[in-house]
């Protein structure tokens, strides 16, 4: 994309560009980021009045969910393809969301989404700041925070499809808000650095953070309202 063109002939040149190249990438990403978050309110939104369709048929919209996501890595540095498969990806993370959303409205009340969502916003905003002001870098994150997504990945389709238990629900969400929130920081300081290869993938990153961390704070919020 030209994002990251250097001139090494002319050091102090080369300088100049680097820095704005970078700018301009992290412009571009956060303006995706904020697209994704408004085309899946709009997905949620759209498909509201439906929410038992999408319940009826969520493991097949789950597992397209997924089949999206993995698509779009080889799709991410094709201009124009990668921005409509972003936005049809998600917009059909709000799709998804419409049964929880439904629930939620049926049991607790809007409240309860209104505070997972400036809760989530909260600490996106507060681990990005500290992932800039740090001086550590936490780019290079453990391998085991690898294996616990992937195994609370697995341990929730499964609760998905055998086991329904609201407790195990629970525990995975709390460790879902704490693993993402870390994950927050290391994406923040990739963008940063220019480690994604386009602004797609680093807005992609960012809003998956965002998806999961405030997923899991509505079924905590949720839960916790149902019980009082």
């Amino acid at each position: 994309m030209g994002l990251y063109d250097r001139d090494y002939a002319r050091p102090e040149a080369s300088k100049t560009i680097i820095t704005n190249s970078k700018i301009e990438f992290i412009k571009q990403t956060y303006q995706l980021f904020a697209a994704s978050l408004f085309v899946a309110a709009l997905g949620a939104f759209l498909t509201l009045p439906y929410a038992q369709v999408v319940s009826q048929y969520m493991i097949g919209f789950v597992l397209l969910e997924f089949a999206m996501l993995f698509g779009m890595s080889f799709l991410k540095d094709k201009p124009g393809i990668n921005l409509i498969a972003l936005f049809a990806f998600t917009f059909l993370t709000g799709v998804t969301l419409v049964p929880l959303i439904t629930y939620i409205l049926s049991t607790v009340g809007a409240m309860i989404i209104a505070n997972a969502l400036f809760m989530t916003s909260v600490i996106v905003a507060s681990m990005s700041y500290f992932a800039i002001k740090t001086k550590e870098d936490l780019t290079n994150y453990p391998k085991m925070l690898m294996i616990a997504l992937i195994v609370i990945i697995g341990v929730s389709f499964l609760n998905l499809l055998f086991f329904h238990s609201g407790i195990l629900s629970l525990f995975i969400s709390g460790i879902v808000v704490l693993l993402f929130s870390y994950l927050v920081i290391v994406d923040t300081q990739n963008i940063i650095k220019g480690n994604f290869s386009s602004p797609i993938e680093g807005a992609i990153a960012l809003y998956l953070d965002f998806l999961n961390i405030f997923t899991s704070l509505l079924n905590i919020l949720g839960f916790i309202g149902s019980e009082d």
